[in-house]
């Protein structure tokens, strides 16, 4: 019972924006500290489908595949002299209570459910690929243009600090927090032609990211994405 979950993570959209520290250290998990790239710390609003999703290998009938959007940031903590480097979820959406329900229960995180969607055309030379999600009777959206051609991430790249976190990090409170790992090759990436964001920040995600309506991402991220797995074990920090 070592593995938790399995699934496809597909067509991962991250809009990357740099944010002020002290606007983090409150959503900070003991044990951890801030990620900096560059000497500058970052927030994604990230889009993706959850595909093929079992539980202690067992499919999740009619609830398998489903678009996840969230908020996220980059943290780190040593041990010994292996550096984990991780995200910190500040709210994950899907379109499902049952889902919603199940991750709150036994991650501990921060999922709410409301109504999403998505649209995703694979053509010969390019794809488009929209996700929507529903917050005070309002559709949302992040969408990209891409090319279909998938490359590497260039070592020491903003593509490769985003996307190269494989352990999660949950805040319980001001003295708990715990610790688990989320195993997937690296991934590859799309060149992005173009994109569109309408996110109502505050609503989603509170006050602190209000300021975020009127600011363009630094980066949008396409990633190709592949099957991942969560273990079970989760480590008190």
């Amino acid at each position: 019972m070592n593995t938790f979950l399995t699934a496809r993570w597909e067509n991962l959209i991250m809009a990357n924006y740099e944010v002020n520290p002290d606007v983090l250290l409150p959503y900070l998990p003991k044990g951890v500290e801030l990620d900096f790239f560059d000497g500058k710390t970052y927030v994604s609003l990230v889009g993706f489908m959850f595909k093929k999703t079992k539980i202690f290998n067992i499919p999740i009938p009619f609830l398998g595949t489903f678009e996840e959007v969230n908020l996220r940031f980059y943290v780190k903590r040593m041990e010994g002299d292996t550096m984990k480097r991780g995200v910190v979820f500040i709210n994950e959406t899907v379109p499902y209570q049952l889902v919603a329900w199940l991750a709150n229960k036994l991650y501990k995180e921060h999922y709410i459910a409301i109504p999403t969607k998505n649209k995703i055309d694979i053509l010969m030379h390019s794809k488009s690929i929209r996700y929507e999600w529903k917050i005070n009777k309002e559709w949302n959206h992040l969408s990209v243009n891409a090319s279909i051609e998938n490359e590497e991430m260039i070592v020491g790249s903003i593509e490769e600090y985003i996307l190269e976190h494989y352990y999660g990090y949950t805040r319980i409170d001001s003295q708990r927090s715990q610790e688990y790992e989320v195993k997937h090759p690296r991934w590859r990436v799309n060149k992005v032609e173009d994109y569109s964001i309408n996110c109502d920040f505050k609503s989603m995600y509170g006050a602190d990211f209000d300021f975020l309506n009127n600011v363009a991402p630094n980066s949008v991220i396409l990633a190709e994405g592949s099957p991942i797995s969560v273990e079970w074990k989760r480590k008190k920090l």
